[in-house]
């Protein structure tokens, strides 16, 4: 795994492979067993809950508890071998595993034991994909951006739309900051391209209108273009909105989230919108690249793919 997959925070605590590795170097514990192209590897209990599933690239993100002799509770994704618990395992679900860490930095799940259950009346983050299909147009929602504007959905008709979900404390590297990078790379390659310049708008929109105001919205989207004091937010606009309306338009993307405790447990969409406010694409995880994207959106104005 590289630094990305392996990062997870909860309660300010940060957590990594090398972190681990480091911690088991100082720690004289038993129970080594040698494994075949790992070196020696050690076998920790771990229960805790499923936070979302990354079946594409066979990972569970995790709210444990804390391992006692390797470390303290948090939130982090892992590797499961187990291919069938993977296909069956949901966001909400209690997870017991065998943690496997070896000496040469890899850690893995092993023996998982599924408890299925999301929260009552709540739907897992990772469901049925939902959302609509190429060609479908896009409701009209109203949202406050990050000048507290009110901004329609219908307001980027005549240029192609680039649409994705954040909030601004999420902790999970591989979801709304990777979505963010993501954004920020693609707003300089349009930035560059003088056949897309002014044909193209992304916006961020935020999940968790509570917290992310106008304000605090500006606040992160200026960090993210490098501009700071100088972004007009121009071609990158931030928004969230009233908390019902950012549900519907969500929900409208095949979105699904959820509070738990001082985090948001969500699905990640990132749509391409056509000119004419139709749906072009939906990306449903964080597989995407910003070529990719580039290319939707080229397609769009006949260029192409570079």
């Amino acid at each position: 795994m590289n630094r990305r997959q392996t990062d997870g925070v909860r309660g300010g605590n940060f957590f990594t492979a090398a972190a681990l590795c480091a911690a088991l170097s100082c720690l004289a514990l038993g129970g080594c067993v040698a494994s075949k192209g790992h070196g020696e590897v050690r076998r920790y209990d771990l229960k805790g809950k499923v936070v979302s599933v990354e079946r594409g690239r066979g990972e569970v993100v995790v709210e444990h508890e804390a391992i006692p002799g390797l470390m303290e509770a948090m939130t982090m994704p892992f590797a499961l071998k187990d291919r069938d618990a993977l296909e069956v395992v949901g966001p909400g679900d209690r997870l017991q595993a065998t943690l496997v860490v070896a000496d040469d930095g890899g850690f893995w799940l092993e023996n998982p034991m599924i408890t299925k259950g999301a929260p009552p009346g709540e739907s897992p983050a990772d469901g049925t994909p939902g959302g609509p299909k190429p060609g479908d147009e896009v409701p009209d929602f109203t949202l406050v951006n990050q000048d507290g504007k009110s901004v329609r959905l219908g307001r980027y008709r005549g240029r192609a739309l680039l649409l994705t979900f954040i909030y601004t404390r999420c902790p999970l590297a591989d979801y709304c900051p990777l979505m963010s990078e993501r954004f920020a790379a693609v707003s300089r390659e349009l930035a560059a391209d003088p056949s897309l310049q002014g044909r193209v708008r992304l916006l961020s929109v935020s999940i968790d209108p509570e917290h992310d105001t106008p304000r605090v919205l500006r606040s992160y989207g200026a960090a993210h273009t490098g501009r700071y004091g100088a972004e007009t937010f121009e071609s990158w606009e931030f928004a969230t909105g009233d908390p019902a309306e950012v549900k519907r338009l969500a929900q409208f993307f095949g979105l699904e989230y959820f509070a738990e405790k001082e985090q948001i447990v969500h699905s990640l969409r990132t749509a391409v919108i056509d000119p004419s406010g139709r749906v072009h694409k939906i990306y449903r995880g964080n597989e995407w690249q910003p070529s990719e994207v580039l290319n939707d959106v080229r397609e769009l104005f006949g260029g192409g793919h570079h």
